[in-house]
């Protein structure tokens, strides 16, 4: 992310977020600490302009979005897709997943973020 103050209350929204993880983002954030998805670093519940992204990898400019069951409704679809944008404008890329895909299919989830990743590394590092 680009390097921005954040506001106190949105650093400690992000915190609260971290110690109250769905299960879907505890599962997930197993496999992407520490480094173990090709050596890449993410961060969880990022500050990000006025937003909080669930887990983000700096050095491929991705972020990892998980969706409850109030993603379904049109409004925050065109509220996500916003958010996107928002994303885009910064060069990120966003990959979206429910908490279902990651809940009944981990490794499935985990090779896309795998193969979008270090597809976007290795365009970043030709820039």
């Amino acid at each position: 992310m680009p390097h921005a103050t954040v506001r106190k209350r949105q650093r400690d929204r992000a915190r609260q977020l971290r110690q109250t993880m769905t299960p879907a983002e505890t599962l997930l954030w197993r496999y992407l600490k520490a480094h173990r998805i090709d050596g890449l670093g993410f961060r969880r519940q990022v500050p990000f302009r006025n937003y909080i992204a669930d887990f983000v990898c700096l050095s491929a400019k991705l972020v990892v979005e998980l969706d409850g069951e109030s993603h379904d409704f049109a409004e925050q679809q065109k509220a996500d897709r916003d958010r996107d944008d928002v994303f885009a404008s910064e060069g990120f890329a966003t990959l979206r997943f429910t908490n279902d895909q990651v809940v009944s299919n981990l490794e499935g989830v985990v090779d896309v973020i795998r193969r979008t990743a270090r597809s976007r590394v290795q365009i970043n590092h030709e820039d």
